[in-house]
């Protein structure tokens, strides 16, 4: 038995040949389209994972006339995915995970990870599972759970480990994340710690920034960035520290090529164009976990 997503799951009684039940096949667990399948029924709407009997049989969609000459392939549907989907690839992206090595993580096809990725799909509780464990959070996580909780309240390990990290485990992080924090003396002389989007170009630390604004207060002086990640279900978390001298990109060509290559654009918005870069001279940062781990 192989199937296509978008093809339906047919159960028929053995005796009379009459359907009992059909549903749309949302989801692939295999490259090669062999079961099991994640189906959405037509009688109930809802997703379950399906391994096939023998009173089961596949009715594919059907595309063009009889006899016509086959398509090259269907049109690809617009990307538009749902709340899970989104939460799975931003955190592919951010671990900087290929969807083929998040598909063998996770024991599932490409393609279906592909779908979940781009379209409303609605996985099962056995496929959130695996999707967390490959990605090393929870199937809270990946569906929304506590997402509007402040970090930090949840309850410490029994049995935690803190461990220092090393000068390259510390550049790995950095360059994983998008939003830090600079603590620098604003103007009138009084501490401050402003978050920023950043970049990491040949291990230099850039933001760009307004001037006047207090992230431009950090050119000409010793600065400290930091950037931590909190998983508050699992109680773990890290956080990298870099200290260095900051300074104003002047050089028409770097600037115009930091501004053409920025994975983001400043989340306050409006004219942003200042970009300072940080060469630290000291990185160091500190990791939370199990202490089996």
């Amino acid at each position: 038995m192989r199937a296509h997503l978008g093809d339906h799951l047919v159960i028929e009684s053995p005796a009379t040949g009459v359907t009992r039940r059909d549903g749309e096949i949302v989801g692939l667990h295999h490259g090669d389209g062999t079961p099991p399948y994640d189906v959405r029924w037509s009688d109930t709407d809802e997703v379950t994972l399906v391994f096939p009997g023998p009173d089961a049989h596949i009715r594919q969609v059907e595309h063009g006339d009889a006899g016509a000459a086959p398509e090259a392939a269907p049109p690809t549907r617009t990307p538009n995915p749902g709340d899970i989907g989104r939460r799975v690839a931003v955190e592919r992206h951010r671990q900087r995970l290929s969807r083929g090595e998040m598909a063998r993580r996770a024991r599932m096809s490409p393609d279906y990870l592909a779908y979940l990725e781009e379209q409303p799909a609605d996985p099962t509780v056995a496929t959130l599972i695996r999707l967390a464990d490959a990605l090393g959070t929870t199937v809270a996580d990946l569906r929304g759970g506590g997402i509007d909780l402040p970090p930090g309240q949840g309850y410490a390990l029994l049995h935690p480990q803190l461990r220092d990290l090393s000068p390259e485990e510390c550049r790995t992080l950095l360059s994983t994340h998008g939003v830090g924090r600079i603590a620098v003396s604003a103007a009138d002389g009084r501490p401050a710690v402003v978050p920023v989007n950043y970049e990491v170009v040949d291990d230099a630390i850039l933001f760009r920034t307004a001037p006047g604004s207090a992230p431009a207060a950090a050119a000409g002086k010793e600065v400290a960035f930091e950037v931590d990640h909190v998983n508050d279900a699992l109680s773990q978390g890290w956080s990298v520290l870099a200290v260095g001298p900051a300074r104003v990109v002047t050089e028409p060509d770097a600037v115009r090529r930091l501004t053409q290559d920025a994975h983001t654009t400043p989340w306050p918005g409006g004219a942003r164009e200042m970009w300072v870069s940080i060469r630290p001279t000291s990185l160091t940062g500190r990791r939370i976990t199990p202490a089996d781990q």
